[in-house]
């Protein structure tokens, strides 16, 4: 083993070791208290000129009211900087945070599994050019847990309540105890990214998070999903596309009702009761009323809505009726392999391999190491040349970083032709 090696893995068992010194120290009150809600211009203005006179990263965290509204809208934004101290802002009342996004898209932003929170920051205007994802840099330092509260008290020795993470953030007000807990979601997140990113270079794998959290600042938004109705609950207890048409209709009736009221479409209709109706097919709104999910306490005018999408699903043409499962798109399901082409089947079983002992030498995950979808794809249609530059080139094209090509490349080369 190399000094490096030893260094690496020295490094690893102190980060992952379960603690043994004194208990974590409860953290119940930011340093400089909670600080009120920014929800006015006036407000803002004042917060948007602290931050941009603040120094080093800023913490961000957002809260989201899911369960209780539509879509994954910000219902609170937490920010804390040195020089700044922290903020917290109401995007209901203040929608647009683009002077916000603005004033700190120079600075690092420090988030705690970012890719749940960009999409709604995006959404009013707040998009970072550099970042530090605390959850993704304890994955590639080797923590079993790396949950934000398990975090921080493994690595700086905090307890942190994790009460109200679940609650309806788009109360207002908000509670005293919901401001606290949301205020200390950030009071420590720059710290941890500290000790982390000392962590990583102890490890050596400090450029390879940057690769890592680089991507996640330029990826696009994901385009819209296809078919959304398909991740309808318990689908796959309906088999026959007439029943699967009903379950489209009532989704789509949903979604749109769920929409207008601005509530949870689970809150609306739920998923087990949608494919109650699809496997009942009832012919009218009393045999409806009395099926799952359709009980008492919903109204004759709301029985008939959802009565009415399913006639409209019975009464399709055949042709227009939906086909099982999704459309093909990529590689089939790896069960279906050793029936479709046993050699592809192979192949996978050999990459997979490959990269799961090298992701255990490297002690991280072996889907942060290469995505399983690219293990997919490369061993479904394999480059007629098997060795590493042809290997390198389906990597790059499929997304691999640069730091999981240069760590993989030789290892599939090498499993792959010993398939051929």
């Amino acid at each position: 083993m190399t000094d490096a090696q030893q260094t690496a893995e020295a490094a690893h068992e102190a980060a992952t070791r379960e603690p043994s010194g004194p208990a974590p120290v409860p953290l119940l009150s930011p340093r400089e208290g909670v600080p009120p809600v920014t929800a006015d211009a006036a407000a803002l203005e004042r917060v948007v000129a602290a931050f941009a006179d603040g120094s080093g990263p800023v913490a961000v965290d957002a809260e989201r009211a899911s369960g209780y509204r539509y879509g994954q809208r910000a219902y609170l934004v937490q920010l804390r900087r040195q020089g700044a101290g922290t903020a917290l802002v109401d995007p209901a009342a203040c929608p647009d945070l683009s002077a916000l996004g603005s004033a700190l898209a120079p600075s690092e932003w420090v988030l705690h599994a970012a890719t749940q929170d960009l999409p709604c920051l995006r959404d009013i205007g707040m998009v970072p050019t550099r970042l530090f994802d605390t959850e993704l840099a304890g994955r590639l330092a080797g923590f079993a847990r790396v949950g934000l509260g398990v975090m921080v008290e493994t690595v700086l020795g905090y307890s942190l309540e994790k009460g109200h993470s679940a609650v309806d953030w788009s109360t207002r007000p908000l509670p005293e105890p919901w401001l606290r807990y949301a205020a200390l979601d950030v009071e420590l997140l720059v710290d941890l990214r500290n000790a982390l990113e000392e962590e990583l270079r102890g490890q050596g794998k400090l450029e390879w998070a940057r690769e890592e959290f680089a991507a996640i600042v330029t990826a696009p938004p994901p385009p819209p999903r296809k078919d959304p109705w398909r991740r309808t609950s318990g689908l796959h207890k309906v088999r026959r596309r007439r029943q699967l048409a009903v379950v489209r209709e009532l989704w789509t009736a949903r979604d749109q009702q769920a929409r207008r009221r601005d509530l949870s479409p689970g809150k609306v209709l739920s998923d087990a009761a949608i494919v109650a109706a699809a496997q009942a097919l009832p012919s009218d709104v009393r045999t409806l009323a009395g099926l799952h999910g359709f009980g008492h306490r919903m109204g004759r005018r709301q029985l008939q809505q959802w009565q009415s999408a399913i006639d409209r699903a019975k009464e399709l043409p055949e042709a227009e009726l939906p086909q099982p499962g999704m459309p093909a798109e990529g590689p089939p399901p790896p069960r279906a392999w050793a029936d479709r082409d046993p050699a592809a089947a192979a192949r996978l079983t050999a990459a997979r391999g490959a990269v799961t002992a090298h992701a255990e030498r490297l002690r991280l995950p072996q889907e942060n190491l290469l995505a399983p979808d690219v293990v997919r794809r490369l061993c479904w249609e394999p480059p007629a040349d098997l060795g590493r530059d042809a290997i390198v080139t389906v990597l790059r094209r499929l997304g691999a970083r640069e730091w999981q090509i240069e760590q993989t490349a030789d290892a599939l080369a090498e499993a792959l032709a010993a398939q051929a």
